[in-house]
């Protein structure tokens, strides 16, 4: 019974970063949002993801772990993040969506909720509290992703139905990601679901820094504009730490 309710926890943290993505399309859908209100929200989820890293992760990682398995974790996760983006540009060339570029975004955004997944199913194997502040953390990241997928489908000409079904079928790559990262982590030693989590804040950081901050930049946003987006996303997160975390 303990095992069938665990499952159905996760199964319901899934649905936040899902959610989240889901926000972003439907928004998309009936707004236009400009360019530089949404390199705003991607600075705020930049914030959001350095939180995470530096309020939540680090703290309980160094209560139990050897340094190198700290060293470790960091570097796997960092790799892990370019390899997502290698795969994600191998998987455009196979599949020859390199002039289709709504379905390339689409493709992007997938494979970046499994990565979201993992992250959720690895932080609900060391506590309940970990990993719902990681699922909370990731509506806000996820709500540029599935603007921008929708708002890219739409400019392609793709059709309102399968622009949605699209949308939809995001929590597959979440709820494929949080079983394998629960299922490899569940009921490891202490030390071993911290190098876990060295590996998580890896390959956040890496993903929000090499990946996220760039493409926040793009839309050029005023500095003023830019700079309070990410202390708001922060700060967000930090008060959600502290009172939903503990």
């Amino acid at each position: 019974m303990g095992d069938a309710n665990d499952y159905l926890q996760l199964a319901w943290l899934v649905l936040l970063p899902a959610g989240g993505a889901l926000a972003g399309a439907l928004a998309a859908e009936w707004t236009r949002l400009p360019r530089h209100a949404l390199g705003a929200l991607l600075h705020a989820a930049a914030g959001v993801a350095v939180a995470v890293v530096s309020v939540e992760l680090m703290p309980r990682i160094l209560e139990d772990i050897a340094p190198w398995q700290l060293v470790l974790g960091f570097l796997l996760g960092a790799a892990a993040s370019v390899a997502m983006v290698k795969l994600t540009h191998g998987a455009v060339r196979r599949l020859e969506l390199g002039g289709t570029g709504g379905w390339k975004v689409y493709l992007a955004i997938a494979i970046d909720m499994a990565g979201d997944g993992l992250m959720v199913g690895i932080g609900s194997a060391v506590s309940g509290g970990v990993g719902l502040t990681l699922a909370l953390s990731q509506v806000v990241g996820n709500l540029p992703g599935g603007f921008v997928t929708v708002a890219n489908l739409r400019d392609k000409q793709v059709s309102r139905a399968v622009r949605l079904g699209a949308a939809a079928s995001l929590l597959v790559p979440v709820i494929v990601g949080a079983a394998i990262g629960y299922w490899l982590l569940r009921g490891q030693a202490a030390s071993v679901q911290n190098m876990a989590l060295a590996f998580v804040a890896g390959m956040l950081l890496l993903a929000t820094i090499e990946d996220l901050v760039p493409e926040a930049d793009e839309p050029q946003t005023r500095r003023r504009y830019t700079t309070a987006a990410f202390a708001a996303g922060f700060v967000f997160f930090a008060l959600l730490s502290l009172y939903v975390g503990t």
